[in-house]
């Protein structure tokens, strides 16, 4: 069963640490990373795209560093193999794993590969749920192709998955596939536990960039005020890729977004 955040309870800002997968190649360079992370005022990260995180003890340096891991991206063949997923995400003390995107092989355009995933990725959430593992699917643009039977692909994933599967929205590639992010989080109401904010602006070439929290054009006094309103408990700050050095790009958000009005004040002064 999906936890929503109580209406009186903070929502927490988090790093999505695959910001920083060019910057996290080493076991040394990936301890740095959590205590930079740490240093700025995060105290909630996700974990995903460590290519090397089985050689070190990610439980013990997250404990080191005073972080807690509330979210993860996991390839389906984890999420096949209940017992090995169970398994990772109880020794990290994380609820939260998802997808990172579907994408069909022979048909992009085909409702019915959409409707095979959704009916497959059901069954993976609804039978681990059953140890406390949420499964949800985090987006990208694709998915808002229209399908041969005229419907959009994520109305078609959003509409016929379990209850158990919760949508990691990422405002960025909503916003990147000519949708509204604000609409987008009012249909997955009550599913949306946690949340992907990347900004996006445009250049007089007229090409879109990601961009930090608060420095492009997105509508982020509406985007924050339905968050407060979904049952969202995490909002991780994400960025893919973009012109600033990802630790400046991460610190720069997160002191946006508490000037938004997001999240906890700061415990420790941030990073310089």
């Amino acid at each position: 069963m999906i936890t929503q955040s109580p209406p009186h309870q903070p929502i927490q800002i988090g790093a999505q640490m695959s910001t920083l997968h060019h910057q996290m190649q080493t076991a040394d360079q990936i301890k740095i990373a959590f205590e930079r992370v740490a240093a700025m005022g995060y105290q909630t990260v996700q974990v995903s795209g460590l290519r090397i995180a089985n050689t070190i003890d990610l439980p013990r340096v997250l404990q080191q560093c005073g972080l807690q891991c509330v979210a993860t991206h996991v390839p389906m063949e984890m999420l096949c193999d209940p017992c090995k997923c169970i398994e990772y995400h109880q020794a990290l003390n994380c609820q939260y794993t998802a997808i990172g995107c579907y994408a069909p092989q022979d048909d992009p355009y085909s409702h019915q590969s959409w409707l095979a995933f959704a009916q497959k990725l059901s069954a993976i959430a609804d039978r681990l749920s059953e140890d406390g593992i949420d499964v949800g699917y985090h987006n990208h643009s694709h998915e808002w192709v229209r399908c041969d039977n005229g419907q959009i692909a994520m109305d078609l994933l959003v509409s016929h998955t379990s209850p158990n599967v919760w949508f990691e929205i990422d405002t960025y590639w909503v916003q990147q596939a000519g949708a509204n992010p604000c609409d987008w989080l009012k249909k997955v109401a009550g599913r949306a536990p946690v949340l992907h904010y990347k900004d996006m602006s445009v250049d007089h070439e007229r090409q879109q960039h990601m961009c930090e929290i608060g420095c492009g054009n997105l509508d982020w006094d509406q985007i924050i005020n339905i968050t407060k309103n979904i049952g969202t408990q995490y909002v991780l700050v994400e960025r893919d890729f973009g012109k600033l050095d990802p630790f400046d790009s991460l610190q720069i958000s997160l002191e946006n977004l508490r000037q938004m009005g997001l999240g906890e004040p700061a415990r420790s002064p941030l990073a310089t």
